[in-house]
């Protein structure tokens, strides 16, 4: 039987300009639609950021919860929901990081950023210790697995300590990103490198930034991958001089699955891999 491949699709981010591109999605509205028509074309995950009305990145629950409950409108739509703990600028008060986890029962996965890094030479990416235990609590209370988002060497060894502490106590879905400043770059080598520092156990998928999405998506097929992830958080162009949506980008890593002879995991189907409750309306 060919292997499952989970798609995420990562809809907006917090910074990317949407002059940029006029494709990408700002209200509720928009990335509700987005979130169902990346579903309809395979993705089995949608990763939630939300943008306020002059489109910076927000953590206000009700924008979440807007936006959660037109995604569910569509009666059809089984997808999980991944939100994001890291929705503006640095620095945000922990307590602001989880009010949404904590009044929204539909969320099902978010993100675990297992360490601090200098994001782009802009700003300090901070997880502390403190607070990623509190986070882990919080997932624990609500029933959300955590994704646990690694950026380099260290958030690897940070995430095997908070296992064998009980910190982390829930199956492992590891999101290797690659390409950030301040990260590991988005080179096949250091793909392979971080792969293979992984516990045996672990689901994983990754990406790359920019340019360097496609190099990574194959080479995570390549490597063995439970999943890929795409989506105008990481990219805006689809290819030189065209500009992407995010359906199309979810469309082209299902036809790239399905050429690695392997299939696109169905929502319910991930749910089972990575071992979470079944969907319930």
């Amino acid at each position: 039987m060919a292997k499952k491949i989970i798609i995420t699709a990562a809809l907006t981010g917090t910074t990317t300009p949407k002059h940029g591109n006029p494709n990408l999605p700002t209200t509720p509205a928009e990335i509700a639609q987005d979130a169902y028509n990346c579903w309809k074309a395979g993705a089995a995950i949608v990763h939630l950021h939300m943008r306020d009305d002059n489109t910076a990145g927000t953590m206000e629950a009700a924008r979440f919860k807007e936006t959660i409950d037109l995604i569910r409108a569509h009666k059809d739509c089984d997808v999980i929901i991944n939100c994001t703990s890291s929705g503006t600028a640095f620095p945000l008060p922990n307590a602001d990081r989880m009010v949404h986890f904590n009044t929204i029962p539909e969320i099902e996965m978010g993100t675990y950023d297992v360490g601090t890094i200098n994001w782009a030479c802009m700003g300090i990416f901070e997880n502390s210790p403190g607070f990623l235990r509190e986070l882990a609590k919080c997932y624990d209370d609500n029933g959300v697995l955590p994704e646990v988002e690694m950026f380099d060497m260290g958030m690897i060894s940070n995430m095997k300590y908070y296992r064998e502490h009980g910190v982390l106590n829930q199956p492992l879905w590891c999101q290797l990103v690659l390409g950030v400043l301040g990260g590991a770059p988005a080179t096949v080598a250091c793909l392979e490198h971080l792969v293979r520092h992984l516990p045996e156990d672990a689901k994983w998928s990754a990406f790359g930034i920019g340019k360097d999405q496609l190099p990574i998506m194959y080479a995570a097929l390549a490597l063995g991958a439970d999943g890929i992830r795409v989506g105008m958080e990481d990219n805006l162009w689809f290819s030189k001089g065209v500009q992407a949506d995010n359906p199309m980008q979810v469309e082209r890593a299902v036809r790239v699955v399905k050429e690695f002879d392997r299939v696109h995991a169905t929502s319910a189907e991930t749910r089972e891999i990575l071992g979470m409750k079944p969907f319930v309306r």
